[in-house]
């Protein structure tokens, strides 16, 4: 049985992507004002113009630190200046590498909440990750009604009242990451496909419309921060995973 949890090692002093090992990154969004002017020095024109766009200066910095951290990243896999680095976006919004660097195979894919950022990186391989900061939600179960197949509705109202919380948002994180994965955005609906949800169970992709499409893919949970839940998934069976805490710049 694959393990759920993971460990956070300290960040090597180089980094090499292959299709055996898939990298997940965790960096805090929350870092000493040098910090964040250095990273937004890093940004592209349009990624400029999608920062000023927020209202609140919170939400600005984390947009700017979150971006900054991606570019720093990609520079290192692809021995760049991060400026450099042009970034893409498919039909449904995943990013992917373009330009002089389409061809490198390397992949990637970001996701950040609250004050936590997570990356994913992989040679040949697709990727999805998400992270969702832990609250009560009032909401929970019309949401899981809309969103969660039969099955995890099924899963999900059958467990106490206290595990409820855990289980919405285990589910929530696993089926975003797939989606993300797959790079269908909302053309693929979360009630289409099944995942493990039930605290202390691994994390599974059990079913979806295409059966081969679950056999494609496996889920890993992730364990980025106290209050914090994740999930990835990439492509294939096999892989390794190894996961870092970045303390950049």
């Amino acid at each position: 049985m694959i393990p759920a949890r993971v460990d956070w090692d300290p960040a090597p002093a180089r980094i090499s992507a292959s299709e055996d090992v898939v990298h997940v990154w965790c960096a805090s969004l929350a870092p000493p004002d040098p910090v964040v002017l250095g990273y937004r020095a890093l940004l592209s024109a349009d990624e400029e113009a999608r920062a000023e766009r927020f209202r609140f200066d919170v939400h600005r910095r984390r947009f700017v630190v979150a971006r900054g951290v991606l570019r720093t990243l990609l520079g290192r896999y692809l021995e760049a200046d991060p400026r450099r680095v042009e970034i893409g976006y498919a039909s449904h919004g995943k990013p992917f590498l373009a330009g002089r660097f389409a061809a490198e195979g390397l992949r990637f894919n970001v996701s950040h909440a609250e004050e936590v950022a997570l990356y994913a990186f992989c040679r040949g391989r697709e990727v999805g990750v998400d992270v969702e900061f832990v609250h009560p939600m009032d909401d929970a179960e019309s949401i899981a009604g809309r969103f969660f197949s039969a099955a995890e509705n099924a899963s999900f109202r059958s467990l106490p009242a206290e595990l409820r919380e855990e289980a919405f948002f285990a589910c929530w994180t696993r089926k975003e990451a797939y989606v993300k994965g797959v790079g269908e955005g909302l053309s693929l609906p979360l009630h289409a496909f099944d995942v493990s949800l039930v605290p202390g169970e691994p994390a599974r992709l059990l079913g979806a419309v295409d059966p081969e499409q679950a056999r494609r893919w496996t889920l890993r949970e992730l364990d980025p921060a106290p209050g914090y839940v994740a999930a990835l998934v990439a492509e294939g069976s096999g892989w390794e995973l190894a996961c870092w805490r970045w303390e950049g710049p």
